[in-house]
């Protein structure tokens, strides 16, 4: 890739191409401009892993350029990554003050919150760092102070919108700046990267106002314990459901970390301040059935959730019996289908009510559907759309419908591909580094690392691990023993387990005497032998681990 000085370029390492972990970067003047520096959540495709963000090795290498990063809000998809890989950037950060509140909350338990700087930036305002000039733009989401942003350039404006909806009575917060984004529709835009994750959902996405309707009469019908599972981040919810509470003579509750963290933020800010005080679980568990409406965390079948604990009865506070019921106050997030369904199921076996958003108006999304996009595109009119938050078919869509909005030109975005915006027609002009790290235990590794690749084996194939201890004229010294893990029922093992060491004594027999002295060529030998032992008896190929002890 050829980079110029002059050239207005964007890089997305995350986030385009999937839904979450956003980190986006702007390039002009020799300098680099990072937008958000999201996560996002494992599945059941990345045992023991639960946080997953982009690899920030290619800006990583550039980090004398880059002049800060610019959160467009509080979601862990936006926000989530920076404890984890602010030090490798050590760069400024810059947001508004619930987001600031939120991310020193998360830098304090990282013990970074006295090294990483973070700028708080009022709503609506305006800074610069190097080439960019940045405005900020209010808009609104399913959590309070979601901004866009109008990054200024010499070659051109762009509008970065982060996530966001028309919503005209959000309940907490203001209103979208429409007289913001008209203006800045008029001054000229070159560039509009934006939200495509509802571009498949026609018309609007509903107000924060409507559901708080609905879930007051939802809840005055039901006569026993009632927990909503909501997103910790949406505040607006929380108050919701807190007024929900109050109108049918029930005290709300918090049960969950998080939710108490986002709480303590939204207060420390200026938000919640005439909703009464939440109770905590400790309290919940000893109120009457039909006086308490628990709001818990899990609403995406988290394991170590409060909902999914509460299921397994491992939750010290509280409880959920047959005839209760449970509100699902969310939207599934893509690749969690799964563990949700298997949720839902543990609640029904246990006579609990589910109710989601099949069942009445339960939520409403925080991202725009197709009439909000196109009243977008109206408003900003840009030159180039480049979609971005979505997965592929997202992203292919939105092009689609972008060039239906009369945008002259639309280009799909894909993690690690590098547009240039300006000067000159837009276009893909190369591809760097890319990929995606997991957290592991406490460390970080690629997500494609041998380590998590052999652990993927191990729960398709289960694992072997044969021990063969020899002389030094490569003579075997005792019998061969094999241990067989995750595999076969405890009765069965034994033979198997006979039959794989037997195995193994005639690949070593077989060898020269010369290649039996090699430790590598005994292992080699023991490895496939036992894999193929175990194949012809059981159907599986174990990840095998061979042990060569010399006497």
């Amino acid at each position: 890739m050829t980079e110029h000085a002059g050239d207005l370029l964007f890089l997305p390492l995350g986030g385009a191409g999937e839904i979450g972990m956003n980190l986006n970067l702007y390039r002009y003047g020799g300098k680099w401009l990072m937008v958000d520096l999201g996560i996002t959540f494992g599945d059941d495709s990345t045992p023991g892993v639960d946080v997953i963000m982009p690899d920030p090795s290619y800006i990583v290498d550039l980090k004398d350029d880059l002049l800060g990063v610019v959160l467009t809000h509080a979601h862990e998809d936006h926000l989530g990554a920076v404890p984890y890989l602010w030090p490798r950037l050590r760069c400024p950060i810059y947001a508004t003050p619930f987001t600031a509140a939120v991310l020193r909350r998360k830098l304090q338990e990282a013990d970074l919150e006295a090294e990483a700087e973070i700028t708080e930036v009022p709503m609506s305002g305006t800074f610069e760092l190097g080439p960019f000039a940045i405005e900020l733009i209010t808009l609104t989401h399913s959590i309070p102070e979601p901004n866009a942003l109008v990054i200024r350039t010499p070659v051109g404006n762009v509008l970065h919108t982060g996530d966001w909806k028309l919503d005209p009575d959000p309940l907490v917060g203001p209103t979208t700046d429409e007289a913001a984004l008209r203006r800045v529709g008029e001054e000229g835009v070159l560039a509009m990267v934006g939200d495509s994750t509802n571009v498949f959902v026609s018309g609007e996405s509903g107000s924060e106002a409507d559901v708080r309707e609905s879930l007051t009469k939802l809840v005055a019908d039901l006569p026993n314990r009632v927990a909503v599972t909501c997103f910790a981040s949406n505040i607006a919810r929380l108050e919701t459901l807190s007024r929900v509470a109050e109108a049918n003579g029930r005290h709300a509750a918090l049960v969950g970390r998080s939710l108490t963290r986002m709480v303590t933020a939204a207060r420390q800010t200026g938000y919640l301040k005439d909703t009464p005080l939440f109770l905590g679980e400790e309290e919940a568990g000893f109120l009457p059935r039909d006086k308490v409406l628990m709001i818990c965390t899990g609403s995406q079948g988290e394991r170590r959730a409060a909902l999914s604990r509460i299921v397994e009865d491992s939750h010290p506070h509280v409880v959920l019996e047959a005839g209760d019921a449970v509100v699902f106050s969310s939207r599934i997030i893509p690749g969690n289908e799964s563990a949700i369904g298997r949720l839902h199921n543990r609640l029904v076996e246990r006579g609990v009510d589910v109710i989601d958003e099949r069942d009445g108006l339960v939520h409403v999304s925080g991202h725009p559907a197709r009439d909000e996009l196109a009243q977008m595109y109206q408003w900003i009119r840009p030159e180039i759309a480049v979609p971005v938050h979505g997965e592929s078919r997202h992203i292919v869509e939105h092009v689609r419908f972008a060039k239906q909005c009369q945008v002259p030109n639309a280009i799909a975005a894909r993690n690690g591909t590098v547009i240039r915006l300006a000067p000159g027609p837009a276009e893909v002009v190369g591809e760097v580094q890319h990929g995606r790290l997991a957290l592991d235990g406490d460390g970080l590794a690629l997500l494609g690392a041998t380590a998590l690749r052999e652990r993927k084996k191990i729960i398709w194939n289960g694992a072997a691990v044969a021990t063969v201890v020899m002389d030094g004229k490569g003579r075997l010294a005792a019998d061969p023993r094999v241990s067989l893990q995750g595999m076969i029922e405890a009765a069965t093992n034994g033979e198997v387990e006979r039959q794989a060491a037997e195995s193994a004594r005639e690949a070593i027999d077989a060898l020269p005497k010369p290649k039996a002295r090699d430790d590598e060529t005994v292992e080699d030998a023991v490895r496939r032998s036992v894999r193929r032992a175990v194949y012809d008896m059981y159907g599986k190929r174990p990840l095998t681990t061979v042990h060569v002890v010399r006497l």
